[in-house]
């Protein structure tokens, strides 16, 4: 395999050659091949080396004139494998860039047609050229790590898979790793999801790692903060910016596809994965997290860093630690925000559960805000109900919500309704109060309204006397008294009254004979009497 000699390399062969070692002494020396010797030497000796000239001959410019003699400079910086690629430029064009292939892919098709080239060749020419790789970013700097206590990188790996008792089934899982900026000290929460709620939880529980909260907090541009990704201006996700408020820290995302902007935690995604995850088995989730938190604590937090030459763990204990804002004292309340449409019946759902918004806002969509004690409703920036919050299928109604000749039906409110019906009269509330004395009272709402429909239509008075009528006769029907009132019997005396004693013939009375003298006149009587045997029958029609 070849191996390219180093400058340095190149002296220690002179200086041994200079000192009378043989060409054997110098292979097994300078640790190079004899050949490889026998050139630089042959080189050397051309541009004038004396071997009893002594070391001081070795100045940079013989050792550089031996490297351009063995190694000449190759035209335009490039060799042939280059020469050819650029001879095949508007082929790989359309692999690399017009098609989408990898450099790979393209250089077995290139070797198919008898052009093979090294693949690390292939790999510069479609970076420098056609700007496509893993590398076309170009080059970055490194940035200061700023001040102890500051910021905190987070970021989402994939790991692996794990059980998942509730599924019964593995899923794969994703680490949410946290890693100061200053001291290197990282955190990491394993969840399924990759949810604003993960996300909260996750921050929960690293400041209960770190006993204290960062101020300034890195994330990558992941949906469950970012809802638009810019690089100055990125709109937050709502219910993230709301828990940033209240832990009182602020937010400094990263730009998109921009991983050198968290160069600390994106370096820490892969330790994570080899040096926690792999090679392990995990009960469950929470078994993994359990031992997640003690590698943290130990192997991540006690190794010696590459950088900062310290142990994490102790880093951010003695610089970090006591620069926090404190630890939160309390659970964190993730809300739940939504936008709804009013419906006809003047009622929303969230979370399945309805809960009732004024009339006037009947089509209009609002905005909802719903934590576990509370449900908030507003429009177009100004709250416009608040409500106590429901388990599903729960309803909560404002009966100020509701059209006020509805809100008695839609309550089931059947004081208010014998309030109603008693207004009118105490005989219309005495008949209310009977058609309501039911097992199910709310089935016979109807007929009250029913009943209040007949006032409005004929009057208090007349269904006064036809309710007094009826509850004599203790027949409660709504339809009777509207038949009654139609008939104009609503005043009658009823046809189970006691008649009066007699005490001799009546001063106008008639014979028994003339009442059955003609048809029409005995139907004419029969048909007053069948009014009063009708109230007398409880209303039976």
């Amino acid at each position: 395999m070849f191996r390219e000699v180093r400058v340095y390399e190149i002296r220690e062969v002179l200086r041994l050659w200079v000192r009378g070692e043989g060409l054997r002494s110098i292979e097994r020396l300078a640790g190079m091949d004899r050949k490889t010797v026998r050139r630089y030497v042959a080189a050397a000796v051309d541009a004038g080396l004396d071997r009893c000239g002594g070391e001081g001959q070795l100045s940079d410019e013989l050792v550089g004139s031996v490297c351009e003699k063995v190694r000449p400079h190759r035209p335009a910086g490039r060799g042939a494998a280059w020469e050819a690629l650029v001879a095949n430029h508007d082929l790989l064009k359309g692999w690399l860039v017009d098609d989408g292939l990898t450099a790979v892919k393209a250089g077995e098709l290139l070797a198919r047609q008898g052009r093979a080239v090294p693949e690390r060749t292939l790999h510069r020419y479609a970076l420098e050229v056609l700007g496509v790789g893993r590398s076309a970013r170009g080059s970055t700097v490194r940035v200061a790590d700023g001040e102890p206590g500051v910021e905190l990188q987070i970021d989402f790996g994939k790991m692996g898979l794990v059980d998942d008792p509730e599924t019964g089934r593995r899923r794969v899982v994703q680490a949410l790793i946290f890693t100061a900026c200053f001291s290197r000290h990282c955190f990491v929460w394993l969840s399924f999801t990759q949810t604003t709620e993960a996300v909260i939880a996750g921050c929960e529980a690293a400041w209960a790692f770190f006993n204290g909260i960062f101020a300034v907090l890195i994330p990558d541009n992941m949906s469950s903060v970012i809802d638009r990704a810019n690089p100055t201006d990125p709109r937050f996700n709502q219910a993230f910016v709301e828990y940033a408020q209240c832990r009182g820290f602020v937010i400094d995302p990263a730009r998109v596809r921009s991983p050198q902007d968290k160069p600390r935690v994106e370096r820490q995604v892969p330790f994570v994965r080899n040096s926690f995850f792999a090679g392990e088995t995990f009960i469950d989730l929470a078994d993994a997290q359990r031992r997640a938190e003690e590698w943290c604590r130990v192997r991540a937090g006690m190794r010696i860093h590459g950088t900062t030459q310290c142990r994490p763990a102790e880093h951010f204990g003695l610089e970090e630690a006591p620069r926090l804002l404190p630890a939160p004292a309390s659970r964190y309340d993730v809300p739940i925000y939504a936008t709804a449409k009013v419906h006809r019946d003047h009622h929303i759902e969230v979370a399945k559960a309805l809960y009732s918004i004024p009339g006037n806002l009947i089509g209009a969509r609002v905005d909802v805000r719903a934590d576990r004690a509370l449900v908030r409703v507003s429009h177009r920036g100004a709250v416009v109900k608040v409500h106590p919050r429901q388990a599903p299928g729960g309803r909560s109604t404002d009966p100020a919500d509701l059209p006020a000749e509805k809100t008695a039906y839609a309550m089931r409110d059947l004081d208010h309704l014998r309030r109603l019906a008693a207004g009118h009269g105490p005989a219309i509330g005495a008949y209310a109060t009977a058609i309501l004395d039911h097992p199910l009272p709310w089935t016979k709402m109807r007929q009250v309204y029913a009943l209040l429909g007949l006032v409005k239509r004929w009057g208090a008075d007349r269904v006064e006397a036809a309710c007094t009528r009826a509850a004599e006769a203790e027949a409660f029907n709504v339809g009777l008294i509207g038949r009654m009132i139609e008939r104009a019997t609503e005043a009658d005396a009823p046809a189970d009254a006691p008649a009066p004693t007699a005490t001799g013939p009546a001063r106008f009375a008639r014979d028994p004979g003339h009442f059955a003298t003609t048809k029409s006149k005995h139907h004419k009587d029969s048909s007053a009497a069948h009014v009063d045997a009708e109230v007398a029958d409880g209303g039976a029609a």
